[in-house]
């Protein structure tokens, strides 16, 4: 099976590290520019506090929440809502979005400078990184996070219980049900870990399903938000899914729902927290 890895040149060990000594730090400190920055999505806000810039954030969406100093700054609101007088009153010489956020347009039209990024996929995650990290003068740092990240799928795969490896699964995200197809950075990461999705990559990436095509590919293994996940008995054909009978279902809080749902620079993270989850369910598997 063909996976995409996030793998870039290394650089340095002790210049991503900032081992350099007292040589290395005025001149960093030099080359490095002030920034005032927006971030309308919660990924590209971890992505910033993730190269060193957090402090340089002046506002971020109202989803953002990690890590948990971003909370006491300014919410200019979401994707489709964004509060365009706020953001402009922030002064921000950088506001970072995603692709179907309605805000880039007009904030162009302003004058601030806008960088919009759609991360569906590992591949794309990767290009937003090292783009970010070019923006913020952290190139070296970036491509050191994204070797990082590659790293830890490679781990968490070697973690993963022998009985589960090739099983199938359908990861839930969302009502509708949304499920995150095989396409998605979720469906990719599900491969990395050596299990399949029952979902499709030619449905789109985070498709719409009906409760019979869930019972038709009859997964192992489910994956969701606890609070969907609940009743799932109550759902037409699935009390005798095997999942179900045998409780293989993995109900994700709130916090670990973001984690899973957020392309990002804790990807690697998410993936261990599958396994962490998967592990601990019952073994009727074997």
């Amino acid at each position: 099976m063909t996976r995409t890895r996030l793998l870039h040149p290394t650089v340095p060990a002790l210049a991503v590290l900032g081992l350099l000594g007292g040589l290395a730090a005025p001149l960093a400190h030099a080359q490095q520019q002030q920034h005032r920055i927006i971030t309308l999505s919660p990924s590209l806000t971890e992505t910033v506090c993730a190269l060193g810039h957090c402090a340089e954030l002046v506002g971020t969406d109202r989803y953002s929440s990690w890590p948990g100093t971003v909370a006491k700054l300014p919410k200019v609101g979401g994707l489709q809502d964004a509060q365009i007088e706020r953001i402009v009153a922030l002064r921000p010489d950088m506001v970072l979005l995603g692709p179907r956020s309605r805000a880039g347009e007009r904030l162009s039209a302003l004058g601030v400078p806008v960088q919009v990024f759609d991360a569906r996929t590992h591949a794309d995650l990767q290009r937003m990184l090292l783009s970010v990290g070019q923006s913020l003068g952290e190139s070296a740092r970036a491509a050191e996070l994204v070797a990082r990240i590659d790293r830890e799928l490679d781990a968490a795969a070697r973690r993963m219980p022998a009985h589960l490896r090739g099983r199938s699964v359908y990861v839930e995200v969302g009502v509708g049900p949304t499920a995150a197809s095989a396409a998605s950075f979720i469906g990719e990461t599900i491969a990395r870990l050596g299990l399949v999705n029952i979902v499709p990559g030619d449905l789109g990436l985070f498709p719409r399903v009906n409760a019979e095509m869930v019972v038709r590919g009859a997964p192992d293994l489910l994956i969701g938000p606890a609070a969907s996940l609940m009743n799932l008995a109550e759902r037409p054909g699935w009390s005798g899914m095997r999942a179900l009978r045998q409780h293989q279902v993995c109900q994700l809080d709130a916090d670990r729902m973001d984690l899973l749902s957020r392309p990002g620079p804790r990807l690697g993270e998410a993936a261990h927290m599958l396994v962490d989850c998967l592990s601990g369910l019952p073994q009727a598997l074997r």
